[in-house]
């Protein structure tokens, strides 16, 4: 049984058909849905309950929406497993990530054409070997918005979603054993991942299973290499593109 409320609407995102554009843009924090809805043509808060709080509007004409999916594979499991149910046939993740390689920059954006499923979550769906993969149209569009916009500064790869922010990204915890991903940084950096966050497998394997389009954009916050941190930095250029996106795909 899938739990809904009064007049129809999803039980978690209180969302019902019509309320959501077909194309959905996914930021984890509820604070950056209106900031993605300022450069939309129009815009309208639809709900807001728990974490997940939607905007919809139009940008440049095309029929679009925010959802945030609140922190984490099992929060954005809800969101993908709801918006479905009422038509969202494409997903954009619009997060913040912190990058593991040393080359990349606070400010720049990461646009993610696959994902090391280590959320837990996508594993109750589907066995742990399936692969987290963008949905290569909305890889593409993400690059032709950010190209198109003048904006270089992005970088292209595989992306690793993890369950926890921090014994699970390989942050020193107080607990005085030691963690079981405690060699997992290295094994990523050598392995060629760009980046930490929490939400981009799950969002991409649902999407795969239930035959949408999904793909993930970035700004990178943090770079791990470095102990460098900056809140925000690039968030306006990752919003930018991912609204060009959906006028691309449309």
């Amino acid at each position: 049984m899938h739990p809904t409320v009064s007049g129809g609407k999803q039980y978690h995102i209180a969302c019902r058909k019509g309320d959501l554009a077909q194309y959905l843009l996914v930021p984890g924090d509820p604070d950056r849905v209106p900031k993605i809805a300022k450069f939309w043509d129009s815009a309208r808060e639809v709900s807001c309950h728990r974490e997940f709080r939607s905007f919809t509007g139009k940008y440049k004409g095309v029929p679009i929406s925010a959802l945030s999916s609140g922190i984490g594979p099992a929060c954005m499991a809800i969101a993908v497993n709801e918006a479905s149910r009422i038509d969202v046939h494409t997903f954009v993740r619009v997060g913040s990530t912190g990058a593991i390689q040393e080359d990349i920059d606070c400010g720049d954006l990461i646009i993610s054409s696959a994902a090391v499923r280590l959320g837990c979550a996508s594993n109750c769906y589907i066995m742990p070997e399936y692969p987290a993969v963008a949905h290569y149209e909305v890889l593409l569009a993400l690059i032709e918005a950010a190209e198109s916009l003048g904006i270089s500064n992005y970088h292209v790869g595989i992306t690793a979603t993890t369950a926890d922010f921090y014994a699970g990204q390989n942050r020193s915890i107080s607990m005085g054993t030691e963690s079981p991903s405690e060699n997992l940084l290295p094994t990523l950096q050598k392995a060629r991942v760009l980046n930490f966050e929490m939400e981009t497998a799950t969002l991409l394997t649902l999407a795969s299973l239930y035959r949408l389009r999904a793909g993930s954009i970035c700004a990178v916050y943090a770079n791990r290499c470095r102990n460098e941190f900056m809140s925000g930095a690039g968030e306006e250029n990752a919003i930018k593109i991912a609204n060009e996106a959906v006028k691309i795909l449309h």
